[in-house]
């Protein structure tokens, strides 16, 4: 049945949308059983995959030889958790929880993982129907601290709900803080999101978002490189962050302490090409100082989706809208009338004469360009001597309170 599922183009086929490029049953055993045996992003492992291929770097586990740049202790562990995997189990675990495994080779294979070398991950269990390659290519990173204020908060769900309706797939560790209000705000707007976790895809961590995870998994999709019942540890979560740094077209970190996981998620961008952005947030604040850190190393500064978008979508077609403050009427003053009215008195009257002194101009030119701002509200005529109309704004300027 897993056979079928995996190589017909049936339902692993329609998860993948048309996709239907599937590697060998053999290699899918081999590559489910070697996430058992190997940690997440274990680089000797890696080689040995890419090197000598999946089932020699199997047998060698196995057999308990060293694989190239392997210490004793490593071939160990090897040996040790190969003795124990079984990938039919866990592809049938998997199968039982909606999940499908997609590796290298597979039509449903986000090509950009390839940048990791030999820290690319060897399979990725996949919880959801949508595919995952197509919805990586139109995807944005958002990640932040798990202690996030209401500042921070306020700006992610901003962030995940104006990505969402821009069409870009939201991408964060569905964690506490900004990455649960980043996927919520992204579901609440109708758009697309995908968790990235450090344990397998059937395992509701953490346990507060159980929910959260659930509705990932129904209108998402749920990504991990650890087989079926797995459970996350430190080190775990960390590798993880490069995953979802390789996996989207940037990243953007909302609030961040200097030792946060989030930089490495931003840092690991940054070395693979990817745009790496920050949202700015109070200097007094702890949870904006890695985040500053980021910035002066060269990142973005963004404040809202549009901003994110300009930056990592099409160059000349995704542009954010001009910022710009209130236009005041003075603004849309010819440049003669404008340089009069900077050579009227803020105080007290002139006469036309000492106006063209100060306005550099002549007495007919300036008593032309007086008429019209007369006209047009911005002075008035006593006794033949001209000064500025008083406003409001100008008492509550010279008498605040």
């Amino acid at each position: 049945m897993l056979r079928r599922f995996y190589g017909s183009g049936g339902e692993g086929g329609e998860a993948a949308q048309g996709l239907g490029e599937w590697i060998g049953w053999e290699e899918r055993l081999g590559r489910a059983a070697l996430t058992r045996i190997a940690e997440p992003g274990d680089e000797v492992m890696g080689r040995a995959v890419r090197d000598l291929g999946v089932q020699e770097a199997l047998r060698a586990a196995r057999g308990g030889r060293p694989l190239p740049g392997a210490s004793p202790r490593r071939t160990a562990s090897y040996e040790r958790r190969a003795a124990r995997a079984d990938p039919v189990a866990d592809l049938a675990a998997a199968h039982r929880a909606g999940a499908r495994f997609v590796c290298p080779g597979d039509g449903d294979w986000p090509g950009q993982l390839d940048d990791l070398g030999p820290q690319r991950p060897i399979g990725l269990w996949v919880r959801g129907r949508p595919s995952l390659r197509l919805w990586a290519l139109r995807s944005v990173a958002v990640v932040g601290a798990r202690a996030c204020t209401d500042y921070g908060a306020h700006m992610a769900a901003g962030l995940g709900a104006g990505l969402a309706g821009a069409g870009w797939v939201v991408v964060s560790g569905a964690a506490y803080g900004v990455d649960g209000v980043v996927h919520r705000s992204a579901l609440a707007a109708g758009g697309a999101t995908v968790g990235v976790v450090a344990c397998g895809v059937d395992v509701p961590y953490p346990p507060g978002n159980a929910q959260l995870i659930g509705q990932i998994a129904e209108r998402g999709l749920l990504v991990g490189e650890l087989p079926p019942g797995d459970h996350p540890t430190r080190s775990r979560f960390v590798l993880r962050n490069r995953v979802i740094a390789a996996l989207t077209r940037g990243t953007v970190v909302v609030e961040a302490r200097y030792r946060s996981g989030s930089l490495i998620t931003a840092r690991r961008a940054a070395a693979m090409g990817r745009v790496t952005m920050g949202v700015p947030g109070p200097c007094t604040s702890g949870l904006s100082e890695g985040v500053h850190e980021l910035l002066r190393g060269g990142a973005a500064v963004v404040t809202d989706a549009a901003e994110v978008v300009e930056l990592v979508g099409e160059i000349g077609a995704d542009l954010a809208p001009l910022r710009r403050g209130p236009v005041l009427p003075r603004d849309l003053l010819s440049p003669a009338a404008a340089q009069v009215l900077e050579a009227m008195p803020g105080r007290g009257a002139a006469d036309e004469r000492r106006i063209a002194d100060a306005a550099g101009t002549t007495c007919d030119d300036t008593l032309s360009r007086l008429y019209e701002l007369q006209a047009l509200g911005f002075v008035e005529r006593q006794d033949g001597r001209w000064q500025l109309v008083r406003t409001a704004r100008d008492d509550r300027a010279r008498h605040p309170g």
